[in-house]
Order: structure tokens, then C-alpha cells, then sequence
């Protein structure tokens, strides 16, 4: 029969319909009603098979011998000497020395909360993921300047669509539908990117800003706007504050200023304007993870999200509509337990990340491991990270992790870290769990559905309540006896049903979407309107405004000469096969991409006396790499 379902290869979360014969997956495909996909699917998709009977797959639990071989034992072994390690590791250093780590092989959203409500029922704070390095700047960011993070804007819509840093052909195949029917209906395309990707190709106009950059163009582009009086001068007077300030830090950002600090022409920057203008007032903007990854990400993206608010974007058609939440039950206990006596890793340092996603900072985190900072962390349960792969410093987080007392790891795969472990634990794949999807761009419900099961292994619901119950407080806070519990109970708020979820596999509009609600309802920032200044931040000891900073290698790099390292590198372009470090062993993948390969620009190319296929070492002050 076929199963209709959730994919969960990345975070796009795609209908499908999942084809079982004699209880065996044999076929997965888009479902046509699901208004994420409409029926498409990206290569991952139907790859879900490879991946849940790879021969690689781990189906049993591992234990490390003396010698650091592992050897099989069973489940009940394996929980009953992992709950009584860490009972101990509490009694001795605190439960605040043990952390969970949640990556996205396993999914986040509801997955991510079984671990953070765990931690906080047993007494530590200190729940980390990759959001240390991706998506949460962008989050926060725009948190900070309109109190919401839409995740994908109203591009159907759009007269103009401004693409930062991304390259949604690869990256969110999702987004391509309605920027191709915005496009047809003559929306104007600007891709702003150092690299010419598949998505600036189809561009009208490509900005090549140098990396780190991107938010002196953001000033730039909003000084053209304020000088020549093309921005929403009722939502700026009624519904903002600090804009006087941002007018007269943006007047600073002259197009030869910004010219000579992006490299982009003048009169590209010009151009851009005028297609913004062009497409008032449905012109907006998309940020990717790009730029995230430099230490002025923050404040690059604020300055996106201020253009935004400039440009009449918030809350509007064909621009950022301001999502309205499902209403459901959360499963953190956050207020309940809140343990800021505990002093959460990082949440010093680094108090923003902790304030607004309560989330410690990865890169303290390794360093409590070897022993630094205000305690140490002495266990670590890892579910469907890899951060010996992932995280800076790769040989750094490997030490760190063989330091602990105590290491944990839930896997579909024996991975990098995985290998460091004392316990390997098989995890559940998406197709062997049921869970809520909420998709707050077209404010839709839908609920997954378990396709499988494979005996031993256990979903992350169940691994989680199996260990509070052996440590003692499943009964209070783990009382389902289910995932499907666990959603009946998260729904029952809402007016929505899982029976009305589980007739109707695609889901359902849990609420009609409305525009320009800041006019009858406060923005969610501190002061309810939209932030161009922020007080907040500065009561923190931050900037006030998004003010640019040169990113870290113009500043760093010598003036009279680079010549030992002349190159800059960009690292993180995605291949449509693969999501961050996930599916390299999938062998039709590996066919087509079977090692790590590196771009270069032509004229460097022939200066090196490079052609393709060649192998080249790259170095820094970091170390080395062949490719």
C-alpha cells in the first residue's frame, strides 16, 4: 500500500508518499496536495530508501571495549549502564556538567525538544546543536528588528526579489516554484553573491560583493532609498523607532564608500536600487546561511532586515508576512524550570544566542570539555550530530570529545563522532517516527506518519523517556506512553486534531493568513515596533545600530603584501545531493560527486597552470587539505 508522510532528508519537509510492499519501502514520491512541494521532489527524497537500508545502517548498540574496538550488546544493557554513569557524573560534578547535542540527521523542531525538556527535568541547561554557526544569526537578527523570522517569504507575490547568500536551486528547491511564477509575471531578480551560481545566472542583475561585506551594500542601498524619499514613510513614522539614527549612520555610506568597500561597481549598486524601487511595495529580501558564516553576520543581516522595514516589507503581500503560531503546547520547560542559576555554557558571553533561543554556544562548549570556563562538562549524549566533522576545529572538538567521561551518540551511521563514543545507540530514521510539521510561511499543519519499524530500534521520544524513567522523573515529565501521545497532547490547544491530521495527510491551514497586523497588535521587540535601533542591545553593551565592520581577513591582512596567501576561500557551496555532511555514503550520490572538489575562478586557474581534475593542495594558517 502507499503511506503518505513527511520527508525529513533536509528542512524543507516535503509531502510524500511513501510505497510499502510485504513491509518493505520500495518507492517514495512528492504528494501533489502538499502545498510545500506540489508533488516535486529533490534527488534526497526518493534516496530515504538507501538511506534506511543502507548496509551501513547501525541496527544494534555498541559498547567500546578497553582496547577501543566496539562490541554489540543490547538496549536494556546499554540504557541501564548509560543511566547509571550519568547519575553518577551527576552526584559527583553536577547535573549541569552534562549536555545534549542535537544535530539535523535526526531533524530538529519537535525532535530537538525531547532532549532540551530532559536536560531541564534533570537539572542542566546546557542543550547545544549547530545553531552556534547556522540559521539562529539570521533568527535572531531579524527577531531583534521586527520581532519575527519568516523562513520563506511571500515570493509568488514579489515584484522584486533580492536573493542574499543563497542558491535556492540547490539549497531550497522549494523556494524556485514561486520565484519562476513571480518571474513569468515580471518580478525582478537580484542575486547578491561572490560566487556565480546557478541562481545568478538567472538573475537580472548579479552584485559580486567580497564576502563580508554584505551589510556596507545593505547601508548603501538604504541611503539611495532615504536620499531620494522611496520608502514607506507612514510605516517608518507610526510603526518604527531609531530611524533618524539609522538615516544619519546610512548617509556615511556613500556608492563610491560602499563601491570601494564591496568591490561592486557604483553603478551595479545603482542598478539595484532602481529595481527595488521598481518593485515598491513588494520588494523583499532573502538572507542565506552565508552570512551567517562571518563575525559581522549579526549586524549584516539586521541591516537586511532594516532595508526591509524601509522598503514596506513587514507583514505585507508579496514581501516578510509575520507569521501567527499554531498555538500548540510546548515541551520545553523553560518556565517551568528555567536553571539560569545553573549558568548555561556561554550564556555569558555570548547572552543573546541564550535570551532569545536558549541555546549554549558549541564553541564554550568544547572548551568546558577540555576543562576551561566557569565548570566542566563531563557527559555528552549526541543525537544525529556529527560535530568531529562539523564544528570548527575539528581536531580540537576530537580531543575534547575523548576527554569526557562520559560519550553518548544516537546514529544512523558510525560517524566521526560516533567512532569517539562510549555507547552507539541505533536512532530511528524519519520514516520510523510520527511528529508535528508546522509550516509558519503558509500557516499549515501536518503530521507524519511511522512507515516502519525496525526491531531494537527506538524512536528519540522513546530513548528520552526511557532514560528520565531510569533516572527518575519520567512519571512527571514524560508521561506519554508514545510519540502519538506526545502530538495528541501538543494539539489539544489548538482546535486542530490528530484525527483530522491523520484523514487528511497533506494537512491543513490552521489559520487564515492576514496582513499588516502591527497595526492592531504590537510588534514581539521590546518596544512593539519595528527596531532600527535597538535599546536592548545596547543596554547589553552592543552597537544600538547594525553598524558595519569590516570582516576579520581585510582587517587582519597585511596591507603591503599577501603574497604567501593570495587566495580567499569560501567553504560551504552545496551540491543538490547532498545537506551538509549527510549522504556521502550513499553510493548513486558518490557516483556523481565522489570527492571534495574546489572552484576556482579562471584567471587563477591559469595562473596556477590548473585545468579540471587536478589536485591541489589548499593551505592556511589553520593547516592543509589536497582536492
Amino acid at each position: 500500500g502507499t503511506l503518505p508522510t513527511i520527508c525529513r532528508q533536509c528542512d524543507m519537509r516535503c509531502g510524500i508518499e511513501v510505497q510499502i510492499e510485504h513491509s518493505r519501502i520500495n518507492k517514495v514520491s512528492g504528494m501533489k496536495a502538499h502545498p510545500q512541494n506540489r508533488g516535486r521532489l529533490c534527488p534526497k527524497g526518493p534516496a530515504a530508501i538507501d538511506t534506511v537500508y543502507h548496509p551501513e545502517r547501525l541496527l544494534k548498540p555498541l559498547k567500546k571495549n578497553g582496547s577501543g574496538s566496539f562490541r554489540e550488546i543490547s538496549l536494556e544493557q546499554a540504557m541501564a549502564e548509560i543511566a547509571d554513569r550519568l547519575a553518577a557524573i551527576g552526584e559527583k560534578h553536577g547535573r549541569r556538567s552534562i549536555a545534549a547535542w542535537h544535530g539535523e540527521a535526526l531533524g530538529f523542531a519537535q525532535q530537538e525538544m525531547y532532549p532540551r525538556r530532559f536536560l531541564h527535568a534533570l537539572g542542566s541547561p546546557n542543550f547545544l546543536s549547530v545553531n552556534s554557526l547556522c540559521y539562529v544569526s539570521r533568527y535572531i537578527a531579524y527577531r531583534l528588528v521586527q520581532g519575527y523570522w519568516n523562513a520563506c517569504p511571500d515570493f509568488r507575490n514579489a515584484r522584486c526579489i533580492l536573493l542574499w547568500g543563497t542558491n535556492p536551486p540547490v539549497s531550497h528547491f522549494t523556494f524556485m516554484h514561486p520565484i519562476e511564477e513571480a518571474r513569468k509575471r515580471g518580478a525582478g531578480l537580484v542575486v547578491i553573491d561572490p560566487r556565480r551560481t546557478e541562481i545568478a545566472g538567472k538573475a537580472d542583475l548579479h552584485l559580486r560583493p567580497m564576502p563580508g561585506t554584505d551589510g556596507a551594500l545593505a547601508w548603501g542601498l538604504m541611503r539611495r532609498l532615504i536620499e531620494n524619499g522611496h520608502y514607506d514613510r507612514e510605516f517608518v513614522a507610526g510603526y518604527s523607532v531609531g530611524f533618524d539614527e539609522a538615516a544619519a549612520y546610512a548617509a556615511e555610506f556613500t556608492r563610491e564608500k560602499v563601491g570601494r568597500l564591496t568591490g561592486v561597481p557604483p553603478e551595479q549598486i545603482d542598478e539595484c536600487g532602481r529595481l527595488i524601487i521598481e518593485g515598491l511595495p513588494r520588494s523583499i529580501n532573502y538572507v542565506g546561511v552565508s552570512l551567517e558564516h562571518q563575525e559581522n553576520g549579526v549586524n549584516a543581516v539586521r541591516a537586511i532586515a532594516c532595508l526591509g522595514g524601509l522598503i514596506g516589507s513587514v507583514d505585507r503581500v508579496g514581501a516578510d508576512p509575520w507569521p501567527e503560531p499554531l498555538g500548540e503546547r510546548s515541551l520545553t520547560l523553560y518556565d517551568e524550570l528555567p536553571l539560569l542559576d545553573q549558568e548555561p555554557i556561554g550564556a555569558a558571553d555570548y547572552p543573546v544566542l541564550y535570551d532569545f533561543y536558549k541555546e549554549c554556544n558549541t564553541m564554550k562548549a568544547v572548551e568546558a570539555m577540555l576543562g576551561f570556563g566557569p565548570y566542566p562538562l563531563r557527559a555528552l549524549i549526541v543525537s544525529g550530530g556529527n560535530p568531529a566533522n562539523t564544528n570548527p576545529n575539528v581536531a580540537r572538538v576530537a580531543e575534547a570529545l575523548s576527554r569526557l567521561d562520559l560519550l553518548v551518540v544516537r546514529e544512523l551511521f558510525l560517524t566521526e563522532t560516533a567512532a569517539l563514543a562510549d555507547y552507539v545507540l541505533p536512532a530511528a530514521s524519519f520514516l520510523e517516527r510520527s511528529e508535528l510539521h508546522i509550516y509558519s510561511h503558509y500557516q499549515w499543519v501536518s503530521m507524519s506518519r511511522r512507515a516502519l519499524r525496525i526491531p531494537g530500534v527506538v524512536d528519540e521520544y522513546s530513548f528520552w523517556r526511557d532514560l528520565a524513567r531510569r533516572l527518575g522523573f519520567a512519571e512527571r515529565y514524560f508521561p506519554w506512553q508514545s510519540e502519538e501521545e506526545v502530538n495528541r497532547w501538543l494539539l489539544e490547544p489548538t482546535g486542530v486534531t490528530g484525527e483530522q491530521l491523520e484523514q487528511h495527510a497533506e494537512g491543513g491551514e490552521y489559520k487564515e493568513v492576514h496582513f499588516e497586523k502591527y497595526r492592531q497588535q504590537p510588534l514581539a521587540t521590546p518596544s512593539g515596533k519595528f527596531e532600527f535601533s535597538s535599546q536592548y542591545l545596547e543596554d547589553l553593551g552592543y552597537p544600538a545600530l547594525p553598524v558595519y565592520e569590516e570582516p576579520y581577513y581585510l582587517r587582519s591582512r597585511p596591507k603591503d603584501s599577501s603574497e604567501d596567501r593570495p587566495y580567499l576561500l569560501i567553504s560551504g557551496a552545496r551540491r543538490r545531493v547532498y545537506l551538509h555532511s549527510r549522504y556521502r555514503n550513499i553510493p548513486r550520490f558518490l557516483r556523481l560527486h565522489p570527492r571534495a572538489e574546489i572552484e576556482l575562478h579562471p584567471q587563477d586557474a591559469a595562473v596556477l597552470g590548473a585545468g579540471q581534475g587536478d589536485k591541489i593542495r589548499v593551505s592556511s594558517e589553520v593547516g592543509s587539505i589536497v582536492l
